[in-house]
């Protein structure tokens, strides 16, 4: 495969956000890989894509389970050798609206399995593949509601907490990486999604455009930073 052409893979790709990632991100020239636990509505999504002639395949990956993100790098490195972007984009909402000593600890437990864990098990199964080559950028999507200013209000709080848990994962990788591989997180406000429902502000276009610039950004470009609209924002 060309050197020049880059591999990106964008995790919960089947949908919303995702989806709207992994065509901006083909029509932009990149080897996409749509990543999605579901084969069947992978699988569609693809096709979808395909008749407008872009470049994109799919892998089945359940960001729930370590083995199936283990069996998804296996194959993406077999049949690419290499990822250039990574999108943690794969995200749940199940929020119980009560306290969180109060809710069911299982709606927590669930949350942090896909939204922090689930992030950290593909970070740490496919940076290996970035390393080999000394680049790479990873981007997280996350909220705003896992800023620590946020941490002082009631409500959401599972969803709240793993954001907060990815922000900080976020950090820590930038401050072991080597080379030219850059992580950050992006805050892409509330979106016209399955989660953010039919009234929300912003379309995944939007969303994915806030996101977008990161995955190009030079070496001179950001590491370790939480972003909005391409701005800074506080963790």
């Amino acid at each position: 495969m060309s050197k020049d052409i880059k591999v990106a893979l964008v995790t919960g790709g089947n949908r919303g956000i995702g989806y709207e990632l992994v065509k901006q991100l083909a029509l932009k020239g990149f080897k996409v890989i749509l990543a999605s636990r579901d084969p069947e509505m992978g699988h569609k999504a693809v096709q979808k894509l395909k008749e407008s002639n872009l470049d994109v395949s799919f892998v089945v990956m359940d960001v729930d389970n370590q083995e199936s993100i283990h069996q998804a790098a296996i194959t993406v490195s077999e049949r690419y050798g290499r990822v250039d972007i990574l999108i943690n984009n794969a995200g749940v909402y199940l929020e119980e609206n009560k306290r969180l000593v109060a809710m069911d600890p299982s709606i927590l437990e669930r949350t942090m399995t896909t939204n922090f864990f689930g992030a950290y098990h593909v970070i740490r199964s496919f940076i290996p593949l970035m390393e080999k080559q000394g680049y790479g950028r990873i981007i997280n999507v996350s909220s705003e509601y896992g800023a620590m200013s946020d941490m002082s209000y009631p409500g959401v709080g599972a969803y709240k907490l793993s954001k907060f848990a990815l922000n900080g994962l976020t950090r820590m990788v930038a401050a072991e990486i080597n080379g030219d591989i850059k992580i950050n997180a992006v805050d892409p406000g509330w979106v016209r999604s399955d989660m953010g429902g039919p009234s929300a502000s912003r379309t995944p276009k939007q969303a994915a455009d806030s996101i977008l610039w990161l995955a190009t950004i030079g070496p001179e470009g950001p590491n370790g930073g939480f972003f909005r609209d391409g701005k800074r924002i506080d963790w």
